[in-house]
């Protein structure tokens, strides 16, 4: 199944009072491009994240990297959520795996987490500040956001490597094995994009974890390992002064010849038409 594809229209934008008048318009599944950040502060809502269905409350952080399913169902109450959410456009200049190395996967299996009052107040007013910055006559450039989102990866880093036990339950062996293959994969992508190595890393067939990949996130293997390659690529081109053999062989690609290929198959254009696009 393929979802629409959601993005930003600016490189950040924040909102302080987003109520279930504005979350209605995702009551259809959605795949974003983009990256939010959000704090629920007041009242309950059912959201599906990546096709699990998750009970947001008062006081929940909620982490949606780009690639993320949600859909947003309904709530008993009235609810309130504040956010900071940075475009696809912002993102290119940043490589989101190697900022959430060590957390990467907790996000993953646990993109939603309880807050005490004192961090969550803290967010409650960077997002109002980040608000007044975003929706005000002086819009953020695109280095500034950055900025932003760095600084945010960096809280998230500290929440997640800070919390001896994240919220619990009950996964499935499928949902187990998805999150040991993610993060074996962000271990190991820059040197090995071989379905098959992840497989015999995991002690079963190939079969069996293209199918389970497949079921529990909707995408095959494959295109999971070429999304994080890409993710890096494109943070490489946009924010060093790398050049394309180097990138190439810092991804162990045995050409820049085939790195380009590589890149122009999942992006429609060629590493050196990115970069100066």
């Amino acid at each position: 199944m393929e979802f629409p594809h959601v993005d930003l229209p600016v490189d950040l934008i924040a909102w302080t009072d987003v109520t279930e008048d504005i979350l209605n318009i995702y009551k259809q599944s959605c795949r974003l491009k983009a990256c939010i950040f959000a704090l629920c502060t007041e009242g309950s809502i059912t959201v599906s994240i990546n096709l699990m269905d998750i009970e947001i409350k008062q006081g929940d952080f909620i982490i949606l990297l780009p690639g993320t399913i949600i859909q947003f169902h309904g709530q008993r109450e009235k609810v309130r959520i504040c956010f900071a959410g940075f475009s696809e456009h912002c993102l290119n200049g940043i490589n989101i795996i190697q900022s959430t190395v060590g957390s990467y996967s907790k996000i993953i299996e646990s993109p939603v987490i309880p807050l005490n009052d004192t961090v969550a107040s803290y967010f409650k007013e960077y997002f109002a500040l980040l608000a007044r910055i975003s929706t005000g006559s002086y819009m953020p450039k695109t280095r500034m956001a950055q900025n932003v989102l760095n600084t945010l990866l960096d809280g998230i880093n500290d929440l997640y490597s800070n919390r001896t036990e994240l919220p619990s339950r009950v996964k499935s062996r499928k949902e187990e094995l998805c999150r040991e293959f993610v993060q074996l994969l962000i271990e190991n992508y820059t040197t090995e994009r071989r379905a098959r190595f992840y497989a015999q890393r995991l002690g079963i067939s190939l079969q069996h974890l293209s199918t389970t990949i497949k079921q529990v996130t909707g995408k095959n293997v494959l295109d999971i390992i070429a999304h994080v390659v890409i993710i890096d690529i494109k943070a490489k081109l946009k924010s060093t002064d790398m050049t394309i053999q180097e990138i190439a062989y810092s991804l162990n690609f045995p050409s820049a010849s085939f790195f380009g290929k590589y890149f122009k198959r999942h992006m429609g254009m060629s590493p050196q038409e990115y970069r100066n696009s």
